[in-house]
């Protein structure tokens, strides 16, 4: 089964074309028979790259939402406008408070819109928990094993707990896109929070014998620190990864990094990028 993908949200722009770049993700995954939209960006962005990129989102058969986060969910109602009632995919931990701490600072960074809003405007919510084939081919992996001793949650990141005061938010709503094709298996991720190996470790144990063909989105290797970084590449390489296509929160100078360590397998997928997997 052939595959392609086009990103429509992304912090950057690959082509100088009417495109909008943002802190975001959001991309276009299509095979012979479905088409499906990972993400929404933060809303700024994607009705515009859409027009200008030539994809209809009026003909989506369902969509993603990779997390509960504003910088992928909250253009869902601009996504509703175009196309009407529609299966949205997602944890059902996404609608959880959320917020982001740091050098004193304190941020809201959930979804902004309300369930029943969005509701209103036609979102069908289908919960994801576990590994999941949503169409023939395409899946999403639900909660994500943590296994690893290097990917440790992002500890900016919190929710309330019960007694009122703040925890650790575990960010078990965090799943990822794989899609099977003729040249092996295509992860798409979404910001990778529950850690690029151990979910790759899971894509393979969910589906084995079948290689990792290409990994594109969101790393979040850009928090990492070298420790972290060094043990993701060194177990990344177990992989055989042929196409890693890194954006959004891996930053841009990990991004560099990683081109000058997997060279030609290495892209950029900044908001335009179109590929073939």
């Amino acid at each position: 089964m052939d595959c392609k993908l086009t990103v429509l949200c992304e912090n950057s722009v690959a082509v100088p074309h009417g495109l909008m770049g943002e802190h975001g993700w959001a991309v276009h995954v299509t095979t012979e028979a479905h088409r499906v939209l990972l993400d929404t960006g933060q809303g700024l962005g994607l009705l515009n790259n859409s027009r200008v990129l030539g994809v209809d989102l009026s003909r989506l058969d369902g969509a993603v939402i990779s997390h509960g986060h504003y910088d992928h969910a909250s253009g869902l109602p601009d996504l509703l406008s175009v196309s009407g009632g529609i299966d949205v995919y997602m944890h059902p931990d996404g609608f959880v408070d959320r917020y982001w701490f740091k050098d004193g600072q304190c941020r809201e960074i959930g979804i902004r819109h309300k369930k029943g809003y969005l509701e209103s405007l036609g979102a069908r919510f289908q919960p994801v928990t576990k590994f999941t084939e949503i169409f023939p081919s395409i899946y999403l992996t639900g909660e994500v094993p943590k296994i690893t001793d290097f990917e440790p949650p992002d500890a900016t990141m919190k929710i309330r707990a019960a007694d009122g005061g703040w925890q650790q938010d575990e960010l078990r709503d965090d799943l990822s896109m794989v899609v099977d094709t003729d040249k092996g298996l295509t992860v798409v991720l979404g910001c990778a929070h529950a850690g690029l190996i151990n979910i790759l470790t899971h894509v393979n144990a969910m589906l084995p014998g079948r290689p990792i063909h290409m990994v594109i989105g969101g790393t979040h290797l850009g928090f990492a620190d070298q420790r972290q970084f060094d043990a993701t590449v060194a177990a990344l390489d177990q992989f055989g990864v042929q196409r890693l296509g890194a954006s959004h929160c891996t930053g841009l100078a990990n991004c560099a990094r990683l081109q000058h360590l997997y060279g030609d397998r290495f892209f950029f997928a900044a908001a335009g990028t179109r590929w073939e997997c």
